[in-house]
């Protein structure tokens, strides 16, 4: 074996030309499948993150929706009990309201929400542009697009009127905006005790809304199907952000399987490169190892001289692929920006997949000797030093 590797070697260097040129073909499929991996990985991540980063991944509600929580401390209790990788839950209590403004009629839904629980959901801290989060008894969050159309500024009072005709007064503490104009434009944010007391429904909450630990996000409808089954839940609606974003999660499992696709048909290239390389070797090294076939080399050493060759391209190939593809990452997070400095996609820099990607290509360039070394140990020196 190691006569083996001392001729794999040896032949190696003695076409350094050749040698080069096929690490590099390895190491530009590896960088691509590199490249392309992580800039899919980086989508996905960026897509969800502001899908579901800052909102509910699970909620809870009566199955009849128009029936509010009166137990919700030993419902939350539960939850937490029930699974570990359940890391924030907030109980809320929402009521739909008209804002009227002159001729202009602005229907909102007023959230009351416990900020020490849902702030580590939403990230409500983050995202005002005015202002502060409501406090007071009376006071109220309103989105950016809401302020707009109402020409409201912070201090403002603001009147909206409920179900039944009661209206309400609360002052403007601030202006948030969510990143999405549909929930800066609807909802009326206050507190659970401010909303529980002026919507007349002391110690009840609408839903419960909670967030899974990143690793568990896809596994969320697995995780409502367990929560379902505990006690006292079979009355009780789980809902879960798979549902709601059906056409999200076929995009993204698109993305997947053409990202795979391409990554694989870019290793095949190398491999079916490399093996008509080496098998143009054996044929250039027909002599040599004819000669060393009559010199008493076995045909099994014969094999193992291409499958070290392999091997050896394989790992230069792959450590040349890591450092082109990182070198490609970096320049795309460097030159491909936004307006506003931010990289058009964060490519998602995972050590695990780099070292897969590198796996692969030692293994592919071994796979790709299997067959010159299979045609090495079919060479009859006889025949070969005979016909020069």
């Amino acid at each position: 074996m190691i006569a083996s590797f001392k001729i794999a070697v040896r032949f190696l260097k003695s076409s350094r030309g050749q040698t080069v040129m096929i690490a590099i073909g390895i190491a530009i499929g590896i960088a691509v499948q590199i490249f392309i991996g992580s800039l899919i990985q980086g989508l996905q991540k960026s897509l969800i993150d502001s899908t579901i980063g800052n909102a509910a991944h699970i909620t809870i509600q009566q199955e009849d929706n128009d029936q509010l929580m009166a137990d919700y401390e030993s419902v939350i209790d539960a939850v937490r009990a029930a699974d570990e990788r359940i890391t924030y839950i907030s109980p809320v209590l929402q009521q739909a309201a008209l804002i009227i403004d002159g001729d202009q009629t602005e229907s909102i839904l007023i959230r009351g929400f416990d900020y020490k629980r849902a702030n580590p959901i939403y990230a409500f801290d983050s995202r005002f542009v005015e202002g502060r989060l409501p406090a007071g008894a009376n006071e109220a969050a309103i989105g950016k697009e809401l302020q707009a159309e109402l020409s409201l500024s912070v201090g403002d009072p603001v009147d909206i009127t409920i179900t039944g005709g009661t209206k309400l007064t609360y002052t403007v503490s601030g202006v948030f905006d969510l990143k999405v104009q549909s929930l800066n434009k609807s909802w009326f944010l206050t507190t659970l005790e401010s909303a529980q007391d002026q919507l007349d429904k002391s110690g009840l909450i609408s839903t419960i809304e909670m967030q899974v630990d990143d690793d568990s996000v896809f596994q969320v409808d697995e995780l409502a199907v367990q929560l379902a089954e505990l006690p006292d839940f079979s009355e009780k609606k789980l809902i879960q952000w798979k549902e709601q974003n059906e056409q999200l999660l076929s995009g993204l499992n698109g993305q997947s399987i053409s990202s795979l696709m391409i990554q694989v048909f870019v290793i095949v290239s190398v491999v079916l490169a490399i093996a008509s390389i080496l098998a143009i070797s054996v044929l250039q090294k027909s002599k040599q190892i004819g000669i060393l076939k009559a010199m008493g080399i076995r045909n099994r050493q014969a094999s193992l001289i291409f499958l070290f060759q392999g091997l050896i391209l394989g790992i230069l190939g792959g450590f040349l692929g890591v450092a082109l593809g990182l070198g490609l990452a970096y320049a795309f997070t460097v030159f491909a920006r936004n307006p506003d400095g931010t990289p058009v996609v964060a490519l998602l820099i995972e050590p695990g997949f780099f070292a897969l990607s590198f796996l692969i290509a030692v293994v592919a360039s071994s796979l790709a000797s299997l067959i010159p070394a299979r045609r090495s140990s079919r060479l009859d020196p006889i025949e070969v030093i005979r016909n020069g």
